[in-house]
């Protein structure tokens, strides 16, 4: 599978389905990972997490799966 170029990425069809009920329910304290506001504002942290392998915890994002996220960063983050 190919990871979307930046302009076909979108949160809503792209980036929210990345996050599980699990990923959303761990991190509600913090912010809320089903959120546009939310994961935009904290896109950056996102990124180095899940390509350092830290999260989610049990186990590595796949690679298309971090390419995608880092194309709707560099995309600006369309909705």
């Amino acid at each position: 599978m190919t990871a979307p170029t930046g302009a076909q990425v979108g949160f809503e069809a792209d980036i929210k389905p990345l996050f599980r009920d699990r990923d959303q329910r761990s991190m509600r304290t913090h912010f809320d990972l089903w959120s546009y506001e939310d994961v935009r504002a904290n896109a950056d942290a996102i990124l180095e997490v899940v390509r350092s392998g830290d999260m989610p915890c049990d186990g590595d994002w796949p690679t298309e799966q971090v390419d995608t996220f880092q194309a709707w960063i560099e995309a600006d983050f369309p909705a």
